[in-house]
């Protein structure tokens, strides 16, 4: 087939592409395991369907002409293009296997997503989760390049985002307090009073149940001693564990924490509530897993 303007040899560009990206024939060659002869001929076949020169010489150099800089950004964009393509047929579902990717923000209870993320294992079929830990920012951007099917976070899309995604309210519970035996025995008679002064363990200051939990404190004029904060939950609650402060846990994860770490609860704040959202790339839900996970309300029963 003779080369014409509305048709384009992909194997061509892509030796041209390899050319300019080891800057010499020799180097393409060696990379490309076929003889210097062979890139150059298709290379010239490129140039004769283009109607213009893509390298020019500079001494012993081959160098990119300005039409060659042009081929070589779009060439960039194309096989770039083409190995996401690949990576997303490794990802896309198969009749046998179903694969969700899943982000959870950073300060998002596990626990709570372990609950959320039942359902999707209930569809009958095999299913495989990836769940991938980051800043929402981040999570948001994955999703809307199709990396992530489904961000779960515990608030709404930050408006500083600037990237649609469509936000599913999955639901929101109240919180327990929760420490020691011998702590929550002290604590327990004049909650809420007896938080003030108390230690506290809370998530750091960015983290939204940290924020819901300093407005229900402010209202009532409660300001405990806040011993230490942290990014990680888990480690939070090993330090409840020994004793060293109580903690605000929400109710809807509240009840494997207690068992796991052997801590009680002296005091609930339904007024101070946790909220927990799903979000998409799209409106309309095709992936079943997440219209499983969007729809189902069934873990808010441990609340």
């Amino acid at each position: 087939m003779e080369p014409s303007p509305d048709w384009l040899n992909y194997h061509h560009l892509r030796y041209f592409w390899i050319v300019a990206k080891h800057g010499s024939l020799a180097r393409a060659a060696a990379h490309l395991h076929v003889s210097q002869p062979s890139i150059s001929g298709q290379i010239r076949e490129l140039e004769t369907a283009f109607g213009q020169r893509l390298f020019k010489r500079e001494g012993r150099n081959n160098v990119l002409t300005p039409a060659g800089l042009l081929v070589q950004r779009y060439a960039e964009q194309i096989f770039s293009l083409g190995g996401e393509m690949l990576n997303a047929l490794q990802d896309h579902p198969t009749e046998n296997a179903l694969r969700l990717r899943v982000g959870l923000t950073d300060f998002f209870p596990k626990l709570v997503g372990n609950e959320i993320l039942k359902p999707a294992f209930a569809l009958g079929r095999p299913v495989q989760i990836i769940c991938r830990e980051g800043k929402p920012e981040d999570l948001i951007a994955q999703l809307a390049a199709h990396r992530l099917d489904i961000v779960l976070a515990d608030e709404p899309p930050s408006s500083s985002v600037n990237i649609r995604v469509f936000d599913h309210r999955l639901g929101e519970t109240g919180c327990l307090f929760c420490a020691t035996r011998k702590l929550a025995a002290s604590l327990e008679p004049d909650f809420p009073n007896s938080l003030h002064g108390a230690p506290a363990l809370l998530p750091s200051e960015n983290a939204p149940l940290r924020r819901a939990a300093e407005t229900w404190l402010r209202q009532r004029h409660l300001k405990p001693h806040v011993a230490a904060e942290f990014e990680d939950p888990a480690l939070m609650k090993v330090m409840a564990a020994e004793g060293r402060g109580f903690i605000i846990l929400p109710a809807a994860s509240a009840s494997l924490a207690l068992k796991r770490y052997r801590l009680h609860v002296f005091g609930r704040a339904d007024d101070c509530r946790a909220s927990f959202h799903a979000f998409t790339a799209e409106r309309n839900i095709e992936h079943p897993a997440v219209t499983a996970i969007t729809q189902s309300k069934a873990w808010l029963t441990q609340t």
